[in-house]
């Protein structure tokens, strides 16, 4: 069963992945196919970059420190599975399905999830720059004290997300649309556009004042000393 993360009054609570894995037998293929299918198996520091593996599905898995820099995961299914520590830059996860996953420590810049569709995800720790998560749809998923560097959510779909301990530098939120998103424990939220769109939202008080210059700006307030 998803263990819930802590909310608040009026917010609903996210639901974390309930992420149970069994034994895993060592991956000893040659490198990702197309469309490929991985169940079961565990990828130790394997070298990734620049593999194909649009469309593959990966069900309980675990990637561990492996290199994902050019990676094509376009459409993947990344199913029950757990990615500790992987790096790289240029990830393409485009359209892919991230279900009940657990990314922790993760080194990536450039990370394409551009219409993904990701559910009951725990990103715990490291550090993304530039993720693409446009036109994404998010529910359930959980950021933790992990930094993000002008994330792209432009028009994406946000329900039940939390930000608990972590810092979100720049973030773009033009066209995005937010449903019980808790931005309360972010130790850092600097919205660099569509701060209209915080609307089904919740922030703090302090938070409040250190967004009230980007919120005068919106509405046209000019504010004089």
């Amino acid at each position: 069963m998803a263990r819930r993360a802590v909310g608040g009054p009026g917010v609903k609570e996210a639901r974390r992945p309930g992420l149970r894995l069994p034994a895993l037998e060592r991956y000893q293929g040659g490198g990702l196919e197309p469309d490929g299918d991985y169940d079961g198996l565990e990828f130790r520091e394997a070298d990734l970059a620049g593999q194909d593996g649009g469309g593959a599905r990966f069900m309980d898995c675990a990637l561990t420190g492996c290199a994902l820099d050019g990676t094509r995961l376009s459409r993947a299914r990344v199913l029950d599975s757990a990615l500790a520590g992987v790096r790289g830059v240029g990830t393409d996860l485009a359209e892919a399905t991230l279900r009940d996953v657990e990314l922790t420590d993760a080194r990536l810049g450039g990370t394409q999830l551009h219409g993904a569709v990701l559910e009951r995800v725990l990103i715990r720790g490291g550090k993304i720059d530039f993720l693409n998560l446009r036109a994404a749809r998010l529910k359930d998923v959980v950021f933790e004290g992990c930094v993000l560097v002008e994330p792209d959510f432009g028009g994406a779909r946000l329900e039940r997300v939390e930000f608990a301990g972590c810092a979100l530098k720049g973030a773009d939120l033009t066209g995005a649309t937010l449903t019980d998103v808790d931005l309360r424990g972010a130790a850092c939220l600097e919205i660099a556009r569509g701060v209209d769109r915080l609307s089904g939202a919740v922030i703090s008080t302090s938070q409040l004042l250190d967004l009230a210059p980007v919120l005068a700006g919106e509405l046209g307030i000019r504010v004089e000393g």
